[in-house]
């Protein structure tokens, strides 16, 4: 699959057609409070459907309550398992790359500080932890998974804000598209995708092709969850750099949305870490992350942790040293990444489950070690777009 501009420009007219209209009908029923009330008691998969429920609704559950057909559940455990071994360092890469890529978009950084639902860091980063820990459940997509509601309530959540958006005239359509297009719903997925993995490459982790493809192909089947037209999406890695290196360079720049949503999310994690004198580190991590161009654009101060944070590479080559050369390191740090990650999420989350509401298991089963040889590491696809 090859894109250009006419094909990204082909998808700035296209929303979510099947939650775009359970939506507008909500609205026009004036059912909205009533959906919501209802599916705060809709929090796992095969969990009876509360009376009351609107038939609208009902209806998109029901068409929704299932992964696509073509899932490879092979695929899909290795990725479950890629995360066990990287969660901290996914969560790492989320935090301070992804969501910082988010606000380079400056169209993207103007919806998310229009929406009100999504203006405070707290539940914005606090959702995105969880729907990700959600979704690398052993469970995820079987009866008492609390995954796939997750995810069909978040694909109304993205309705809703166009909804909203398109309804009360805050939006220039002709001038951005549709709010939360096509075009930047597959961005999005390039974001905690490929972008993730570029984060994880540039902290020196260890990642082999294997563990890197089925982390992307997992973020394919969520994509397809969520709304995004699967036969636009690309179909692996190269494909990916292709996409993501087009949708950025015509998007991205500095704007003044993305600066302040940028410093509400430093100052987010300078309250989560422990004291103050870290507290630089933060800054100091994104912009290496994500580089100097984009961090002065997004106003990134800089500080006296610049230079320290470029040794992280290399401490973080000792502690895998560890985990590949001691079983019980490596399950010892296992346990540290996913105690670390859970603390994170409640610092995040205030110890409440995420709604997600329309604003109105063992490493053995595969047979798969936490070891990885270091035989073909990944190593992510070249750029498309030279200077």
């Amino acid at each position: 699959m090859t894109y250009t501009e006419q094909s990204l420009n082909a998808l700035r007219g296209a929303g979510d057609e099947l939650a775009d209209a359970t939506v507008a009908t909500l609205f026009e029923r004036g059912e909205v409070g009533k959906f919501n009330s209802l599916m705060r008691y809709v929090s796992t998969a095969g969990q009876e459907l509360p009376d009351g429920l609107p038939e609208v609704a009902r209806d998109y559950l029901h068409q929704t309550s299932s992964p696509p057909a073509w899932v490879d559940w092979g695929e899909m455990e290795k990725a479950r398992l890629f995360f066990i071994d990287n969660n901290v360092h996914i969560a790492t890469a989320l935090s301070f790359a992804s969501m910082p890529a988010c606000y380079l978009v400056p169209h993207v950084a103007m919806l998310l500080s229009a929406t009100h639902g999504l203006k405070y860091p707290a539940k914005r980063m606090a959702e995105t932890g969880q729907f990700t820990v959600l979704l690398m459940q052993p469970d995820a997509f079987e009866a008492g998974s609390r995954f796939l509601p997750a995810a069909q309530k978040v694909r109304l959540l993205h309705a809703s804000i166009r909804h909203h958006l398109r309804r009360e005239g805050h939006w220039d359509v002709e001038a951005l598209g549709t709010p939360i297009c096509q075009e930047d719903m597959i961005g999005g997925q390039m974001m905690f995708s490929l972008q993730v993995l570029d984060a994880l490459h540039r902290l020196g982790i260890h990642m082999s092709v294997d563990g890197a493809e089925s982390y992307y192909y997992a973020w394919r089947v969520v994509g397809a969850m969520l709304g995004v037209d699967q036969s636009q999406v690309p179909q692996n890695l190269e494909q990916a750099r292709q996409f993501s290196d087009l949708y950025m360079t015509r998007h991205m720049g500095p704007s003044q949305e993305g600066a302040d949503l940028t410093r509400q999310l430093i100052d987010l994690y300078e309250e989560v870490v422990p004291g103050t004198f870290f507290d630089p580190v933060v800054s100091a991590l994104i912009r290496y992350l994500i580089g100097d161009t984009c961090a002065d654009w997004l106003q990134v101060p800089r500080t006296a942790w610049d230079t320290a944070v470029k040794a992280a590479p290399a401490l973080l080559h000792v502690l895998e040293t560890i985990e590949d050369r001691s079983p019980l390191g490596a399950w010892a740090l296992d346990r540290l990444g996913h105690l670390t990650t859970l603390f994170e999420l409640s610092s995040l989350t205030r110890g409440r489950v995420m709604h997600y509401a329309i604003p109105e298991q063992l490493k053995k089963d595969y047979g798969l070690s936490s070891a990885v040889p270091r035989t073909r590491r990944w190593t992510p696809p070249p750029p498309t777009i030279t200077a």
